[in-house]
């Protein structure tokens, strides 16, 4: 069900399904609430799940501000007041992850279990500039199919002539280029990086990564954020690439509802 919250003077929309114990669904850079649409519906019949389109995405408002990851981080706790929310289990894709792992190293007691899915978060190598990542925000087809090269696993599903031409068609029509850019400035100047804090995070970790994920691969971030994360479990998942959830649903259904029922 589409609702809407006020957070800080701002209207985030979020999705709302099911009910018992709460878990977030957190999108990452450039997404929204439909990245989790294949996910919504499994995890619906045990759990009360949320989903929001965090703020400067999607139908959510997109005010001109700087944005970094604490930002999302405040955004995040005020939600969790906002619906009345102790706990909750946090999942997040790429900067979803990030926001995610960085909430729970502030708040951990808010936190039941986490979640990262291909997550970012490490500060990119030197010389990485707001310039080098502007491949993030692409505006030309030969971007678009640039960016989902390094996304996708099935090349022949998502680098067609027609898929790359729908992709682009979405993302200029998203209106979140500023946010974007904004954020690229903020990873450009390397705040709130989870380079060196990872070990504060004490709580069931589960690690899931597409083997072809050509953005935050697996040998560089998924298994340092294993050998980082006290007891964290990983799970690879092979034809997929940065969106696990959406290439492989199926099997990231079944082994979200694994890790989330083992109590």
């Amino acid at each position: 069900m589409d609702k809407e919250a006020t957070i800080y003077g701002q209207k985030i929309h979020y999705v709302e399904a099911g009910s018992g114990e709460a878990v977030i669904l957190l999108h990452g850079l450039g997404g929204n609430a439909t990245n989790w649409a294949f996910n919504i519906a499994a995890l619906a019949q045990k759990y009360r799940v949320i989903v929001p389109d965090q703020l400067g995405f999607g139908r959510s408002d997109k005010p001109f501000i700087n944005y970094r990851i604490a930002t999302y981080v405040d955004f995040l706790d005020a939600l969790y007041r906002e619906l009345k929310l102790e706990r909750a289990t946090l999942v997040g894709n790429s900067m979803g992850g990030w926001i995610a792992a960085a909430y729970t190293l502030a708040h951990p007691e808010k936190v039941e279990r986490l979640v990262l899915v291909d997550s970012a978060g490490f500060a990119p190598p030197a010389g990485f500039d707001a310039k080098t990542l502007s491949f993030l925000n692409p505006s030309t087809r030969a971007g678009m199919k640039q960016l989902a090269l390094l996304v996708f696993s099935n090349k022949q599903l998502f680098t067609t002539d027609a898929a790359i031409d729908l992709m682009l068609t979405q993302r200029l029509a998203a209106g979140d280029g500023y946010t974007i850019q904004s954020l690229i400035e903020s990873i450009a100047r390397r705040e709130d990086m989870l380079d060196d804090r990872l070990g504060g995070i004490k709580k069931p970790t589960l690690l899931v990564w597409g083997r072809d994920d050509g953005l935050v691969p697996l040998a560089e971030y998924g298994e340092r954020f294993k050998r980082e994360i006290a007891g964290a479990q990983l799970l690879i998942l092979d034809g997929a690439g940065h969106a696990p959830q959406v290439e492989k649903a199926a099997e990231f259904n079944a082994a979200l509802l694994n890790f989330l029922n083992a109590k």
